[in-house]
């Protein structure tokens, strides 16, 4: 009897240490290969320069596609396919020197020709780049070799090193630029292996990149999970070696604790706003609009929908950035002043509104908060839960809202105010000519000043409800070494990850 246990119980701890051995999860640390998760899939393609979300970048930016300057996680921007650059002293003239030796992955050579073409292209007329004001202030591209470029801007912009950084200033090869969104060609480490809609990518090394031997991780697959408990469930099942950007907020203890585990908190520039359709009635009245900010508890929506893990904003600006001014008293929450302004407006309650809310929890969470409160002045928010692709499609590309909870991830976008058919539907004069001078002043402290004008008009103008800077949590493997803590722009940088040795 005890000899047929002793046997039974052999064969079990063997088969159990055979599982373990090959299981994927926490059991093995895999040395070449990854698994990262996100909360929403690229739409419509995974060219940064053809779509407005950021999930797109933040699968291709570094990874296969490239850009002449890189910012890091500390938002210093650094060499990449740019070697060194000079600017002239009224910010009008860039000239970059490019690094030699660059091929595309379809062989051909990275040169200053395809700089002017991906830049020209990103200013053209029929141009789908988010960031297209960027490349329209450029008034001509030089080329006077292979390796140079010089860019000659209309107005000074001391932010251009920046910005062609992100992901709309990718270097495209001329040939694929038209199908980069389903087979993208880049100069980047990995090329696109393979790619399951609806549930995950696969990148591979590319084994002709310049330093591809720097490169720690053969294969990468970014798997696409939206919903909270199940994103948790894939990390503390060994599913997900780290999730950047996770809703874990109410799980962090539980993975604090465990030392398989790496927890990094870390600031952004993102502004989590509920943005209102301006020209729709009675909308477009600024007593209305401003009703609604004041409707809203801003601590309490980041309580709901942030679990906390946020910081009050009353602009379209985040403490932090250059120019930074406190305006969360323009619009205070006050219940009783919300019905006033209504009362003003000529607004007999219920107002009906529909409230369109994207799949990400912060907007299904705050969504839900925010209706509440719109509620107790009279305001009734129907929520309508709607998928990424049709978020895109019906709320930023055709308009068709009241009102929707958003992040707006990128650090430099207060210009969107002066972009004409923007899914504001925003249109003032007076900040298009305050922009303008924004745009024009190059000493860095008037450019400030103007700045804490700008952020004092929308907030006046309440051309949204301006809700809370995020505090972004990302879990991942205890072993797992590279990983952005801070992010001034979402990205992830696989080339950086590698895995601890045991």
């Amino acid at each position: 009897m005890t000899c047929l246990f002793s046997s039974r119980l052999l064969a079990s701890l063997v088969a159990v240490g055979a599982l373990l051995a090959v299981a994927p999860g926490h059991a093995q640390v895999k040395k070449d290969s990854l698994v990262l998760a996100m909360t929403l899939e690229p739409s419509p393609g995974l060219d940064p320069t053809g779509g407005a979300a950021s999930a797109i970048a933040e699968v291709s930016l570094y990874n296969i596609f490239e850009t002449l300057t890189k910012i890091n996680s500390d938002s210093r921007t650094t060499p990449l396919l740019a070697d060194s650059w000079t600017i002239s002293p009224d910010l009008k003239a860039y000239t970059f020197k490019l690094r030699q030796g660059v091929k595309f992955h379809n062989g051909e050579a990275f040169n200053a020709a395809a700089v002017k073409f991906s830049f020209e292209r990103a200013a053209a007329k029929d141009s789908t780049n988010k960031d297209k004001a960027v490349f329209a202030n450029i008034e001509r591209i030089d080329t006077p070799d292979a390796h140079t470029v010089v860019l000659n801007l209309k107005n000074g912009n001391p932010d251009l090193l920046f910005q062609l950084g992100q992901g709309t200033a990718i270097i495209v090869e001329p040939k694929s630029a038209a199908t980069n969104g389903a087979q993208p060609v880049g100069t980047g480490p990995y090329r696109l292996d393979s790619w399951s809609r609806g549930s995950s990518i696969s990148l591979a090394r590319w084994d002709g990149y310049r330093n591809a031997k720097e490169v720690k991780l053969r294969r990468v697959v970014v798997r696409f999970i939206s919903d909270p408990a199940a994103q948790v469930a894939a990390l503390l099942s060994g599913d997900v070696d780290v999730f950047p950007r996770v809703a874990a907020a109410r799980s962090l203890k539980q993975f604090q604790e465990n030392k398989k585990f790496q927890v990094l908190i870390g600031g952004s520039r993102a502004k989590t706003i509920l943005a209102i359709n301006n020209k729709r009635k009675p909308l477009d009245d600024v007593r209305v609009r401003r009703a609604i900010a004041a409707a809203i508890d801003r601590k309490s929506v980041i309580d709901g929908a942030a679990d906390g893990f946020g910081t009050p904003i009353g602009s379209f600006y985040v403490p932090g950035a250059p120019g930074y001014v406190d305006t969360t008293g323009i619009n205070p929450f006050d219940q009783a002043k919300a019905r006033a302004l209504l009362h003003q407006a000529g607004v007999t309650p219920p107002l009906e509104l529909t409230m369109k809310l994207p799949p990400t929890p912060y907007a299904r969470q705050g969504g839900e908060v925010i209706a509440a409160q719109l509620a107790k002045v009279g305001i009734v928010a129907k929520i309508e839960n709607v998928e990424w692709a049709q978020w895109l499609s019906g709320v930023y590309g055709q308009k068709a809202y009241d009102l929707t909870v958003i992040s707006h991830v990128e650090p430099l976008d207060f210009g969107n105010f002066a972009r004409p058919g923007y899914y504001w539907n925003y249109d003032s004069a007076e900040f298009n000519a305050l922009w303008a001078r924004i745009n024009a002043t190059v000493k860095t402290d008037e450019r400030n000043k103007l700045m804490a004008d700008a952020q004092r008009l929308v907030a006046n103008d309440a051309v949204g409800a301006y809700l809370y800077q995020p505090t972004w949590i990302t879990v991942a493997h205890a072993r797992l070494k590279g990983i952005w803590k801070d992010m001034p722009l979402f990205a992830n940088d696989l080339a950086a990850l590698s895995w601890q040795q045991q």
